[in-house]
């Protein structure tokens, strides 16, 4: 046993193993962890092999030596992205592995570094990535993405508290995202997880032929779907046929949107936590699906950067909708993590769709995608743009027009 840790912590930990990524008995686990939360990770791998793992590998990562980095190592150090680091995870994903990300970097961890050391970096480790973003994007393998507290990150979000209150702060505020408050944890997840396959089901059985997004902040998108689009949300099964839930928390019903049929306006609502830095108060302008001109108040140049990595940057991947009146949001707090403010606020995805979200998807190629109007890229970044007076209208095939959100909310 792990001294040290709570029950709640341990039962957190089982819910991640057991519905997250559904660890199946023989399966290898491999987790990226912040090294400060080890009597987490620890706790995690004991549930691993209680229910059978054959190997738990941990991919640790420290704010500390990140921004260490940055500040001291040479640009060419980030223009390579080591070949045995994307050829680990290959080889542990082709041997069926269950992926787990714990993401608990500090939000500001990067500001001031050189934002064309970090755009080397990020578009380094994309490319030398590319191959293996099939295995989580297309479902072949589970994976899920979760948070612990760090003390980076809590002080950013409660910096009148000290570092041990302001850490158990914010456990409490991820216990409350997580349903982990509730007095049965896995019957909420159970009965969340049937309500937004019910969501699914509708959108799926009206095939919309497009969106018409509008807010009084000035929003005003039209979002065409491709024929074939498939919506999602909760969970779903990987190659095996293994049900797995690939975020905790998730509030998402989502597909993909023709790459290039996003026309309008959009203005974000929320900061995005985008490598180490905030980009915040932007407006996005799109044209026969690609942006065509933008702004923010907050950290432009870092939304340049995104841009830049490919011509797909400049497109959408992801349609989510996500109520209003989600937990996460009414937690009140800005997470300045986007696994958690997604899962407040409808939102985008700028760069590469889903696969799984297109009939037949994970069995075309990369042009037979782009022929169904598939966005393919390097990235995939989510951004929120829910309001609470947002409307968002779908138009069937048929020319008829229904109300899906009316003020931040389904209406259906």
């Amino acid at each position: 046993m792990v001294k040290g840790i709570d029950d709640r912590k341990r039962e957190y930990a089982r819910l991640i193993i057991n519905l997250g990524v559904n660890l199946q008995k023989g399966e290898p686990l491999v987790i990226k962890a912040p090294i400060e939360g080890a009597d987490f990770v620890r706790v995690l791998a004991q549930e691993a092999y209680g229910r059978g793992a054959s190997d738990v590998h941990i991919n640790w990562y420290d704010d500390r030596l990140t921004r260490m980095k940055y500040d001291n190592a040479p640009m060419e150090v980030f223009e390579e992205f080591p070949k045995w680091k994307a050829d680990a995870e290959k080889y542990y994903a082709e041997k069926g592995c269950a992926f787990i990300s714990i993401s608990a970097v500090d939000p500001e961890l990067l500001q001031g570094v050189d934002p064309k050391k970090i755009a080397a970096f990020n578009k380094a480790a994309a490319i030398a990535n590319k191959e293996n973003m099939k295995y989580t994007m297309n479902d072949l393998n589970s994976w899920c993405v979760l948070s612990i507290p760090t003390t980076g990150w809590a002080r950013k979000l409660f910096p009148d508290l000290d570092d041990e209150k302001a850490v158990e702060r914010l456990w409490e505020a991820i216990y409350e995202a997580t349903r982990m408050n509730m007095d049965n944890p896995l019957q909420a997840w159970e009965e969340h997880l049937k309500a937004l396959a019910d969501r699914v089901e509708y959108m799926n059985k009206m095939n919309f032929k497009s969106l018409h997004y509008k807010s009084s902040n000035g929003t005003d998108l039209h979002i065409e779907l491709p024929e074939g689009h498939i919506w999602s949300g909760g969970g779903g099964d990987n190659a095996k046929g293994d049900y797995f839930v690939a975020n905790i928390p998730t509030e998402e019903v989502y597909t993909m949107p023709h790459k290039d049929g996003v026309n309008g306006v959009v203005y974000s609502t929320k900061p995005l936590n985008r490598s180490g830095n905030i980009i915040d108060g932007f407006k996005l302008v799109f044209k026969d699906g690609e942006v065509v001109e933008y702004s923010a108040q907050r950290g432009e140049e870092f939304l340049t950067e995104l841009f830049n990595m490919d011509e797909g940057a400049k497109r959408l991947g992801e349609v989510a909708l996500v109520p209003f009146s989600s937990p996460i949001e009414k937690a009140g707090i800005l997470f300045m993590n986007t696994l958690f403010d997604e899962n407040a606020s409808c939102h985008f995805a700028f760069g590469k769709a889903y696969p799984t979200t297109i009939k037949n998807g994970p069995d075309m190629s990369d042009d037979e995608l782009s022929e169904h109007g598939v966005n393919n890229s390097l990235t995939h970044i989510d951004f929120m743009v829910g309001t609470n007076d947002m409307s968002i209208l779908g138009t069937t095939q048929s020319g008829e027009e229904i109300q899906i959100f009316k003020d931040g909310e389904w209406f259906i």
